[in-house]
């Protein structure tokens, strides 16, 4: 099976195309300095070209629902279902809080953060199930301060959210916070797509997943 993947919750964009016999056949990532809109179709055309895949043969999109950038998973999400639509694939979506879950192989308790600004993040707690980790709760959009009261035992911070925040992480939990390399702690799409192997939704159904209402949709319901 071989999978087009794309990701563009925060502002890492990344697609890939993944074959689930042979692994990743070709991956693009990049931090985007602007809206994912502008250069995403093209990224995706130019991975097409340098992995001499036709389109046609993709059996599955997969895509990242967020959260994390309002924009960036409108974006990602009407594309990934405009390409499921237009060749007739099934499409997939992955929780980007899941997805970056998965980054760290060890056995210790993982929490994988996004930046929401103002130390908030958006955020879910994962421990090792078998050979993947499995949320432990709900997903959260919280004060940082919050979540790490919680916090009682050594655990591994994933995501965008510990990157912004890992001074004042390790400030507040000393040995007990855990980081990993920065240059692993982005979300890939070759691993997007290895989630999405045995996963399937609806092409109409899916929807992108915010954890918390737009700023647009907040401000029309206090009107």
């Amino acid at each position: 099976m071989l999978i087009l993947a794309i990701d563009t919750s925060t502002n890492i964009g990344t697609v890939a195309l993944y074959d689930d016999k042979i692994g990743m056949v070709g991956e693009i990532t990049l931090n985007v300095k602007q809206n994912h809109s502008a250069i995403t179709m093209t990224t995706i055309d130019t991975l097409f070209k340098l992995s001499s895949v036709d389109k046609k043969s993709v059996d599955k999109i997969a895509v990242s629902t967020g959260p994390g950038s309002f924009t960036g998973i409108r974006i990602g999400v009407g594309l990934a279902k405009g390409l499921a639509y237009a060749l007739k694939k099934p499409i997939a979506g992955i929780n980007e809080l899941d997805l970056l879950a998965q980054i760290y192989t060890g056995d210790k308790k993982v929490i994988s953060m996004l930046d929401a600004r103002k130390e908030r993040v958006f955020c879910g707690v994962y421990r090792k199930h078998e050979d993947a980790f499995v949320l432990d709760g709900d997903y959260m959009a919280e004060d940082l301060e919050n979540i790490l009261i919680s916090v009682e035992e050594a655990t591994v911070f994933v995501g965008d959210g510990a990157i912004v925040y890992e001074e004042l992480i390790k400030n507040r939990l000393g040995e007990k916070a855990i980081f990993i390399k920065k240059s692993l702690n982005v979300s890939r799409a070759s691993l997007l797509a290895e989630l999405a192997v045995i996963k399937e939704d609806n092409l109409f159904t899916l929807e992108p997943y915010y954890v918390t209402k737009s700023q647009a949709e907040r401000e029309k319901e206090a009107k």
